[in-house]
């Protein structure tokens, strides 16, 4: 499994936005993805040192279509820290 394996997405939300000034980031990570893994594969993919990693699992909303209910695919949330000396990641420079 490599690093882009465990790290599937960025999260853009109002909330994430506010995490970036202070080198804290939120993505969307492989359910099955321990902390040690996720810490591994930012530090990895960004060249960024990683301070703490908090994780927290979302189960899918229920949705209506009409008669049938469904629901959306559950999903695990990583909240990334870097350490104070670390580089911000390019990626989310622009955004904030």
């Amino acid at each position: 499994m490599t690093a882009y394996d465990i790290i599937l997405e960025p999260i853009l939300s109002e909330k994430s936005y506010d995490g970036i000034p202070n080198k804290r980031y939120t993505f969307k990570v492989l359910k099955i993805a321990n902390k040690t893994q996720i810490k591994t594969a930012i530090e990895e993919i960004f060249k960024v040192k990683v301070s703490k990693v908090n994780t927290s699992n979302y189960s899918g909303k229920m949705k209506r279509m009409g008669r049938t209910e469904g629901r959306r695919p559950s999903f695990k949330k990583a909240i990334v820290t870097l350490t104070a000396d670390s580089k911000a990641i390019e990626f989310f420079e622009s955004l904030s």
